[in-house]
């Protein structure tokens, strides 16, 4: 549960992703009237929110205030966070071992609400079509966000990748989605893991604690 609040919190795990020097976005937090510091392009995220509801990318002073309004009907407090352009990674966790690298690829847009729960809106590559030593690194930062947010069991680390390869953590997912078109069972799947597989583990773990 501690674990929970803390990666559902952006606040506090930008906070200890920052303490344990693991590389994250800069990021600034804003209640309403405040102005914002960060220079454009930057994404906007109520801290206390998931599955993308209230996210805005913002790349025009244009569209500023309508994302900063939105974002703060669905929390008080608001991540404004330096958007990064590059791909968008993804690495689950399962007894704290990593699992394979995923690769998404909205069709258009984001990967926004729509497009996590709509079939066929984004495109998915398991294992990510990656340098080894990338992937590795990628899922050495993952070990490490989940271990710093105290999280055990099972997760998901969300990144962005530059085209140089630099890797930013965004956050830590510690109850990730597990419908047709949810990125941690294909990843179980990738590594060898039916479905069934994947939810008799979390189960059996789950009964010892």
């Amino acid at each position: 549960p501690e674990a929970s609040r803390r990666a559902f919190d952006k606040r506090l795990t930008k906070q200890i992703l920052v303490r344990e020097g693991i590389p994250t976005p800069p990021f600034e937090l804003i209640r309403g009237g405040q102005r914002r510091t960060l220079a454009l392009p930057v994404v906007v995220k109520p801290v206390r929110q998931g599955s993308s509801i209230g996210v805005h990318r913002v790349f025009e002073e244009a569209d500023w205030v309508s994302a900063l309004a939105d974002a703060l009907v669905h929390d008080e407090e608001v991540l404004v966070e330096r958007f990064i352009e590059g791909r968008e990674l993804t690495v689950g966790l399962l007894d704290q071992a990593p699992l394979p690298v995923l690769e998404i690829r909205p069709r258009k847009g984001f990967y926004n609400y729509q497009a996590k729960y709509t079939a066929g809106w984004s495109e998915y590559l398991v294992p990510a079509p990656l340098p080894e030593e990338t992937a590795a690194r990628c899922r050495d930062l993952a070990r490490q966000t989940f271990l710093a947010l105290g999280a055990e069991g099972f997760g998901r680390v969300d990144f962005r990748m530059t085209e140089n390869g630099d890797l930013f953590v965004l956050e830590l997912n510690t109850i990730p989605g597990f419908t047709e078109t949810s990125l941690f069972p294909k990843a179980a799947r990738s590594a060898g893991m039916t479905f069934s597989e994947l939810c008799d583990r979390i189960m059996r773990k789950a009964s010892v604690h």
